[in-house]
C-alpha cells in the first residue's frame, strides 16, 4: 500500500511534529518569523520523497525536524531544488543532512 504525503505529515504529528517550518535563504522560521533556527540549531530526523507520477515538477520532499535549542519539533514541506529564494550553502549541506529516509 502506498503512503501518502498527508499520510505522513499525519503520523508525524502525532509524534509531536507540531510546527511548520519556511525555507529562508539562511535560516527556517515558524510563528510567523518568532523563531528563526539557523543551520547549526536544528537536526533532520526523519526525510520523505515523493516522486511526481507523470510530471518531475510534482516531486516533494517532507522533512521532520527537531530544534534541541528551541524545543520545537516540526514539518518543512518542499519540492525537491524548488525554493522560494536561493539557499547558502550551510542551509543546503544542513537540508541534506538527512536522517532516516524512507
Amino acid at each position: 500500500m502506498e503512503t501518502t504525503m498527508t499520510d505522513i505529515i499525519a503520523q508525524l504529528r502525532k509524534e509531536g511534529y507540531t510546527e511548520d517550518f519556511n525555507v529562508k535563504q539562511h535560516c527556517l522560521e515558524c510563528h510567523d518569523g518568532e523563531y528563526v533556527i539557523f543551520h547549526n540549531e536544528f537536526v533532520i530526523d526523519k526525510v520523505f520523497r515523493f516522486e511526481g507520477m507523470s510530471d518531475p515538477d510534482d516531486e516533494s520532499i517532507v522533512y521532520a525536524i527537531s530544534s534541541p535549542r528551541y524545543r520545537l519539533k516540526g514539518i518543512l514541506v518542499n519540492g525537491y531544488g524548488i525554493y522560494s529564494e536561493p539557499l547558502t550553502d550551510e542551509m543546503l549541506a544542513a537540508l541534506n543532512n538527512t536522517g532516516q529516509q524512507r
